[in-house]
């Protein structure tokens, strides 16, 4: 099993260096309005981040294996959050939004997605026990 170890330390007034793995940093901050410094991505932003790296990552790989090649792939991932706290997101929807020639079959990318969300990501399966995630895919010539 691999392990991963993260490790932050205190920057500013509540931002946070983290040091992934021992070679990659990261910085997280709080907003201004709230005795942060802005220096960076709000921790919660990051988890919708994972989530399109993770994902992303795993179509690109599929695509790959199926042999489709595509020009572009933009992953949007929009979300609303609790009022109360703690503040969790209530739901995820993400819009996979590919862009290909008229030869690329959206029912192959559609097939790429599902496998990504049903099967092989991770930070999904996570988030999914936690929030409903949906998706839709959308192909742009």
């Amino acid at each position: 099993m691999d392990q991963v170890k993260v490790t932050g330390h205190l920057i500013g007034n509540m931002g946070f260096s983290m040091v992934l793995d021992g070679h990659h940093t990261l910085i997280t901050d709080a907003s201004e309005a709230i005795g942060g410094n802005d220096q960076g991505p709000r921790p919660k932003q990051l988890l919708l981040s994972g989530l399109i790296g993770c994902t992303g990552i795993d179509i690109m790989s599929i695509l790959k294996t199926m042999r489709i090649t595509i020009e572009d792939l933009t992953i949007d991932a929009i979300t609303t959050h609790t009022d109360e706290h703690p503040k969790v997101y209530e739901n995820i929807h993400l819009i996979f939004k590919f862009k290909g020639d008229e030869s690329v079959p959206i029912e192959r990318l559609k097939r790429a997605v599902q496998l990504s969300q049903e099967k092989y990501c991770g930070v999904s399966a996570m988030l999914a026990k936690a929030t409903p995630i949906t998706y839709e895919v959308i192909l742009e010539h």
